[in-house]
This record gives C-alpha cells, sequence and structure tokens, in this order.
C-alpha cells in the first residue's frame, strides 16, 4: 500500500445504552469493552489517525486512558438512539480534516461491540476495499444458523418464503453459503459519505471472519456469550 494513505479510523461509542448501561466501558475479563477496539485498531498498519467519538466523558477518559485521541465530546444531537452513523461520521471527518488541515482517502468505522476482531481483521478489509475499487468494504461471517432460505413470513394463513424459496429436505450442510455482516469492520471511500451522502454505495466488497470471532454485543445474552468466546479464545491462544 501506498504509505501517502490517509485513512481516518472512528471508534464510535456513544455513552447511552439500554439493553447494558454503560456498555462500551462495562468490564469484559479484564478491561473495558472499548479498550479491545482500541488496542487492535493501534496496531493497524494502515491506519493513520484513530480518534474516539463518544459524548460520554466517562467513555472519554477511558479510552484516553488507553492511549486512543478524543479529540472533542460528540454533540448531544448526534448522539440519540435513532442517529444514523452518517451523521456521526461527517462530523468527525469533518472536524479532523478541519483540525490537520488534509483530506482523508478512506474512512473506517470499529464499533467497541465487537471486541475480537483481530489487526488481520481490520487490515486485511481496508486493503480489500484499496485493491478493488469498490465503494466500501464490509467484514462478513458466514450464516450457520437461520440460513436465507430457512427465513419465513406469514401472509393471511400462508407460511411463504421470506426470499429464497427452500428446497425442503435439503441438509443444513448442504444449503448455498451465505454471508452477513459481523459488525467488526466497515471502510469506506471518505468522498462516498462526504461528497454522496452515503454509507455503502453501490459495489460493496468483503472480508471474512471466523464465527470464533464474530459478535456484536447488543443485549445480557450477547454479553454472555462475548465471555464465553473470550475464554474460548483465550484458550486458544494459551493464554
Amino acid at each position: 500500500m501506498d504509505k501517502k494513505q490517509k485513512i481516518l479510523a472512528v471508534i464510535t461509542a456513544r455513552g447511552g445504552s439500554k439493553g447494558i448501561p454503560g456498555k462500551n466501558i462495562k468490564i469484559l475479563g479484564d478491561k473495558p469493552l472499548i479498550a479491545y477496539t482500541i488496542e487492535v485498531a493501534k496496531k493497524s498498519d494502515l491506519i493513520s489517525n484513530l480518534i474516539v467519538s463518544t459524548d460520554d466523558e466517562e467513555t472519554a477518559d477511558i479510552s484516553k486512558r488507553y492511549e486512543a485521541d478524543v479529540p472533542f465530546i460528540r454533540p448531544e444531537e448526534l448522539s440519540q438512539d435513532d442517529t444514523p452513523h452518517l451523521l456521526v461520521m461527517q462530523h468527525a471527518i469533518k472536524f479532523m480534516e478541519d483540525k490537520l488541515g488534509i483530506t482523508f482517502d478512506y474512512v473506517v468505522i470499529l464499533q467497541p461491540t465487537s471486541p475480537f476482531r483481530t489487526k488481520e481483521d481490520l487490515d486485511n478489509t481496508i486493503q480489500k476495499l484499496i485493491d478493488t475499487s469498490a465503494d466500501s468494504a464490509v467484514s462478513l461471517v458466514e450464516i450457520e444458523e437461520n440460513h436465507p432460505m430457512k427465513i419465513k413470513k406469514i401472509e393471511g394463513n400462508r407460511v411463504l418464503p421470506y426470499s429464497v424459496e427452500e428446497v425442503f429436505g435439503t441438509r443444513r450442510q448442504d444449503l448455498p453459503v451465505a454471508y452477513k455482516r459481523n459488525s467488526a469492520v466497515y471502510v469506506m471511500k471518505r468522498d462516498l459519505i462526504m461528497k454522496d451522502n452515503e454509507l455503502y454505495g453501490a459495489y460493496i466488497t468483503g472480508h471474512i471472519v471466523p464465527k470464533e470471532r464474530s459478535i456484536d454485543i447488543d443485549t445480557p445474552l450477547d454479553w454472555i456469550k462475548a465471555e464465553y468466546m473470550l475464554g474460548e479464545l483465550k484458550k486458544k491462544n494459551g493464554k
């Protein structure tokens, strides 16, 4: 990669969380949840600037403790339950470009709720976008449960395919491979967000991440699953 590429990574960490209060700074294992994302992002070979966008002073303080840059406290109007990521990213990009006097080439969204991504997951997703010249790149995980062919809808009294016809009798292992976003890494061309007013664009590419590192913590049950996954990852890595 050309080292002159300017890539801004933004860890989006709103303070409010209804499902798990204080989720982003809640202790998972031996450190706050957001620390996992900060530590991995700081190892990246491709990210040129890393910041945390938060509206919460305690989250900001903890982020700084883990040596992340928190250049602003996000405005209240951009910190609501229904505030789209597009507006949050536009604010962060404009702030940093004005501060540094530069224009970024790519931007990365990292959410603290996916703590088990690795440096390779992060950099490989970024590199995939650069190599393909797509509009955006996302990290993906293979779907093993709730395959799209098994998803149904009800119209009147009829159970119908939601989107894809199921061939009944097909074994699970014989279903066509399907993927979903695993919420760990989102990478976009800067101009897609700032000029086109979009997050993903028409051409999206993806990098596949193993199931063992894929989780998006949203509910208390997700938290319990994350604690189990952390234990398994530590065993695998001999820690």
